[in-house]
């Protein structure tokens, strides 16, 4: 099933709302935030299980959203530990 732009923005916002929840930084993001965290979750976690030799591309939309899910959380985590040192 195609999804579209509007399912995979739709996905990544639920993906990257979670992940805030999870990462305990929903007070400071938006729900714009919460889409694009997603997305670029979606992203690197897409790259991260291929380097394990997954391939996510036909897996559907409850993989999918894990994948971002994973991603999100992270990524949220690499940013959290980026700017905490400052």
């Amino acid at each position: 099933m195609a999804w579209g732009w509007i399912g995979w923005i739709i996905i990544g916002g639920l993906a990257g709302w979670i992940a805030s929840k999870i990462r305990g930084t929903d007070a400071q993001q938006g729900v714009f935030l919460n889409i694009v965290v997603g997305i670029i979750g979606g992203v690197l976690g897409g790259f991260l299980l291929g380097l394990f030799g997954v391939n996510t591309s036909n897996m559907g939309v409850i993989m999918s959203f894990v994948t971002c899910l994973i991603g999100a959380v992270i990524l949220l985590w690499l940013v959290q530990m980026v700017t905490r040192k400052r």
